[in-house]
């Protein structure tokens, strides 16, 4: 029995990865197509429409700043997917590499320009959102600096384990989103505000990332068996919660991706 309930665990996992990391990859390509190409073609203050006044022709610095971030974290979600995937690490090495490269600097040249966001404009949230955000910045910084270190020292184990890391921050802008909708939908906007300072949006500056972390440190410790049946059947229900969550998240979402995309050609 206990077995059995091990590989449904391990089924339902593989499911949520498969979710996650597709859905995650969309959105790195949303990314790149509505804030790239808005602002080659000149439509840059449609970076306003849903992040007020990310788009600043008056601050250079800020806006330069963000649309480094968003460039970068684009690329972040669409190469994190594509380190985490096995194959491609074992039968392409040098994609592996290569591909590792990009994404470990693309990760720290996002850290540094939402950074300097903050540092030149802060958030449209305030202080605790300017700390929430400033947080994720240099962890995600020092995550791509670790998995670096670790890669080019060739020990594998800690580079590992500093890129599950690096991969559990860099979908939390992905998760972000995820989150502030769902929370908008289920609760019709209940503490949740348009300058972002309600109760339920100090909550989620926090929570895309901060409980990606204490569950990748679980599951590195190896900390997520267990012998207790109840336990077991819990955290897969947790899992198949979580499978249907992104599951219907990305569904809605996607259709909202394509739409922005093509508002920027208007």
């Amino acid at each position: 029995m206990e077995r059995k309930m091990g590989n449904i665990l391990q089924g339902s996992l593989k499911i949520l990865t498969f979710l996650a990391w597709s859905s995650a990859f969309l959105f790195g390509i949303y990314i790149l197509f509505f804030y790239l190409i808005s602002f080659f073609i000149g439509h840059g203050e449609k970076w306003n429409n849903h992040l007020p006044s990310l788009y600043d022709t008056k601050n250079i610095t800020s806006t330069a700043g963000i649309g480094i971030h968003f460039v970068a974290g684009g690329l972040i979600l669409i190469l994190g997917c594509i380190q985490m995937i096995n194959k491609i690490r074992i039968k392409f090495p040098k994609i592996h590499r290569w591909s590792g490269r990009i994404y470990v600097v693309s990760a720290i040249i996002a850290g540094f320009g939402g950074l300097a966001f903050i540092i030149f404009k802060g958030t449209i949230g305030g202080l605790i959102m300017d700390v929430a955000f400033g947080l994720y910045g240099v962890l995600m910084i020092i995550a791509a600096i670790y998995t670096w270190k670790f890669a080019r020292q060739k020990k594998y184990k800690e580079h590992r384990e500093w890129a599950l890391r690096l991969f559990a921050l860099g979908i939390g802008s992905w998760l972000y989103r995820i989150e502030y909708g769902f929370c908008r939908l289920l609760f019709n906007g209940v503490g949740q505000t348009n300058d972002f300072k309600g109760w339920v949006d100090k909550i989620l500056i926090f929570a895309f990332y901060i409980p990606n972390l204490f569950f990748i440190e679980l599951y590195i410790k190896d900390k997520l068996k267990f012998t207790n049946r109840f336990m077991n059947i819990l955290l897969i229900l947790l899992v198949w919660v979580a499978i249907s969550f992104t599951g219907v998240g990305t569904y809605f979402f996607a259709i909202f991706w394509i739409k922005d995309i093509i508002s920027i050609f208007k």
